[in-house]
């Protein structure tokens, strides 16, 4: 069974930070594309990071790189996102999401898009609200 948790969001004042934690389940977790995606009301999903688990490469979009960082936690099958100098239009659900078939160049696509497409991660978590107030 797939599954996919999320924890760490809250509020809090614009430059401060936050971290985000994805658990996984084992089959879910290894050898896998994992990301973080952010919604506003009555916008798409936008993806902002992402992570192969395998070598622990990474993805940032332009709109988060150099403030946020994701990184991984084998021995927990966790991914975390660590949000910092963070400003009110990173205020957002923010959702976890695996590729559910497990694409091993699923970092390469990534990055040749320079895009992560909603599409190719078949497995979310619930959410966790981040809220950034000035």
């Amino acid at each position: 069974e797939v599954r996919m948790e999320e924890s760490g969001g809250g509020s809090v004042q614009a430059g401060g930070s936050l971290r985000l934690s994805c658990s996984a389940d084992a089959d879910t977790y290894g050898d896998n594309c994992l990301g973080w995606f952010r919604q506003t009301p009555g916008k798409e999903r936008e993806g902002v990071a992402a992570i192969y688990t395998e070598d622990g490469s990474t993805f940032y979009d332009d709109s988060v790189k150099g403030r946020f960082n994701i990184s991984r936690d084998d021995a927990k099958l966790t991914v975390y996102l660590e949000l910092n100098s963070l400003q009110p239009e990173d205020t957002a659900m923010y959702y976890c999401a695996a590729d559910p078939l497990k694409v091993p160049y699923c970092m390469s696509q990534i990055r040749l898009n320079d895009e992560m497409f909603e599409a190719n991660f078949g497995h979310w978590g619930q959410g966790t609200q981040v809220t950034v107030f000035s």
